[in-house]
């Protein structure tokens, strides 16, 4: 009988541990700390060089669970990164540029991205690799293709839910928009966009990628005074990529297609 209670004893503290860590909300704590423990026991680690371990392995795994939900709340379609795009294939890319843009400095300043080109050149992989860089660092992100923007907007209109996710739209750090200029907006459609547009101007970043010059904006809003005044708010404070250039895809097919002889 007093053996059983011995060892009722002897694991009290434990189980009082594990559950202070459950409730306190730590994890990697929990799972690590005895593992931890042996190797400082091992390398004759003191205490606080103990704790700062377990603290600092508890912080960065607590930053690589935050990244993982702001890269799932994006909605990315795919994740994509700067490390697979090939320069070498669009040399019309400001390379320097890009590479400035994935420090994200500019989302503290609040400035906008355009990326223009035809079909096929990286835009929207270039969009995707900066939206995860600003997720890596600590950033609220959301992607969006226009027509999809448009659609949620007319249907949160009809749902008098409108003013709700514009301002959920306008609150994102980043707002990345695709393929503006792929499909022809109804009137409506238009001036919602333009709507969401105006919110975030100087209160947040938002990067578009379009297939047209800005002069055949018109042809997709359908309207010159709002095309107009659109562009006036996109570009005030702007970086632009222009991506002009055989599309990738089709070079990639062509290749698949007629593979160059090994020499």
């Amino acid at each position: 009988m007093s053996g059983t209670a011995n060892t009722a004893t002897a694991d009290t503290p434990q189980v009082l541990l594990e559950h202070h860590l459950k409730m306190l909300r730590l994890p990697t704590f929990l799972r690590e700390y005895d593992k931890v423990a042996r190797q400082c026991s091992d390398e004759s680690v003191d205490y606080p060089r103990y704790l700062l371990r377990m603290t600092e392995l508890e912080l960065l795994d607590r930053e690589r669970r935050a990244t993982e939900r702001r890269i799932q709340q994006a909605r990315f379609p795919v994740v994509k990164s700067l490390d697979t795009f090939e320069f070498l294939s669009i040399p019309s890319v400001n390379k320097a540029l890009v590479l400035e843009l994935a420090r994200c400095e500019f989302l503290q300043r609040r400035e906008n991205v355009l990326l223009l080109g035809n079909s096929g050149t990286g835009k929207t992989h270039l969009a995707l690799a900066l939206g995860l860089a600003a997720c890596q660092k600590g950033h609220r992100v959301r992607f969006t293709t226009a027509a999809a923007l448009v659609h949620e907007l007319m249907e949160a209109r009809d749902e008098k839910r409108l003013l709700r996710f514009q301002k959920q739209m306008a609150s994102y750090e980043l707002l990345l928009v695709d393929e503006l200029g792929f499909v022809p907006l109804s009137k409506t459609g238009a001036e919602l966009l333009f709507e969401v547009f105006s919110l975030r101007y100087e209160r947040g970043s938002t990067l578009v990628t379009s297939n047209l010059p800005f002069q055949e904006w018109t042809e997709v809003l359908g309207s010159e005074r709002l095309t107009g005044a659109l562009l006036d708010r996109l570009t005030h404070h702007v970086h632009i990529l222009e991506m002009n250039g055989e599309s990738y895809r089709l070079k990639q097919s062509k290749h698949k297609r007629n593979p160059q002889p090994s020499r």
